[in-house]
């Protein structure tokens, strides 16, 4: 099975506060806001959500294509790719620029106050679907705007099944570059608020989705997720953690789980109780890249909570 995986590729610097954010938040100043947090530890991660994913289809067995564009600073971080299975011949460097970077900082509530630097990912919009072998699947996540709106358009052109994965550019895509890419898209995957902004930014509720795709999946965190379908909804419980580390990169590897199971035809309740293990094993680790299981102890995993998984290997 050939699949893509197109997004963003950045380097993650993961801070923790031992506090709460709320604690400094003053409700009568909110207009004026000036704060600085003193953090205890900070680590620099490789991230992105195309890596994140693709990383998680690898664990997978899978072998994913990542496309994407990198900076001038990505060479280690193509080899460490190319080490644990993920195909970076469509990854382009773009000269003179550094690869995007996302600054994150965690409480104690796992409240998160992140920075986004675009770098090298402005020039994504630069790829195209166009002249290649057409793949079995793809996904589109959070990336520049423009590359999302470029990429989804291709795959409507091109007939290749695609999955819209807006992310955090809902609050920056106007409603016409949501509904540009949800129109069309074989599966649309959000969090709970990323859809309420759908809704309110591009007017389109679970019927208007679910009149042009497959499938809805919405995840709600500690609450598992929902997959709508044409015949109703199944919810999927979260697999639970042995330890809570980091909440980044969870949503990435869900994502991951849940492509395995469609590129094998398994159930969308399959496809959605994958992604609830994969996103456990991340949660389990700092940062989206750092867990790792064989398919045996995934498998097992899998197995110890929900019963009998029948797809292939």
């Amino acid at each position: 099975m050939k699949i893509i995986v197109t997004g963003s590729i950045a380097y993650d610097y993961l801070m923790t506060f031992p506090g709460s954010f709320t604690d400094h938040l003053l409700p009568d100043q909110l207009a004026h806001v000036s704060l600085s947090f003193l953090v205890d530890t900070m680590e620099r991660r490789r991230g992105g959500c195309a890596p994140n994913i693709a990383y998680t289809l690898a664990l997978l067995s899978e072998r994913p294509t990542i496309m994407a564009t990198a900076g001038v600073d990505f060479d280690e971080y193509r080899q460490w790719l190319e080490s644990v299975g993920v195909d970076t011949s469509l990854i382009t460097q773009v000269p003179n620029k550094f690869t995007a970077s996302f600054f994150c900082n965690t409480d104690r509530q796992n409240n998160q106050i992140a920075t986004f630097y675009a770098g090298a990912m402005s020039h994504a919009s630069e790829l195209s679907f166009c002249n290649m072998e057409k793949p079995n699947l793809v996904i589109i996540a959070p990336n520049d705007p423009a590359a999302m709106v470029r990429h989804a358009r291709e795959c409507q052109e091109l007939g290749i099944r695609y999955i819209f994965d807006p992310g955090q550019q809902c609050a920056r895509s106007s409603g016409e570059e949501l509904k540009a890419g949800i129109v069309g898209a074989s599966v649309l995957i959000c969090n709970d608020y990323e859809f309420e902004l759908i809704r309110t930014k591009a007017g389109l509720g679970e019927s208007d989705v679910l009149a042009r795709s497959e499938a809805l999946v919405i995840t709600r965190g500690a609450d598992g997720s929902s997959i709508y379908t044409s015949v109703g909804r199944v919810d999927v419980p979260a697999v639970p953690e042995n330890v809570i580390v980091d909440p980044t990169g969870v949503g990435d590897a869900y994502r991951g789980g849940f492509m395995k199971g469609m590129v094998h035809g398994a159930t969308w309740e399959t496809c959605g109780r994958l992604g609830s293990v994969a996103a456990t094993y991340a949660l389990e680790h700092v940062g989206g890249q750092s867990h790792a299981y064989t398919w045996q102890d995934f498998k097992a995993r899998y197995e110890a909570y929900f019963g009998t998984l029948e797809i292939a290997h």
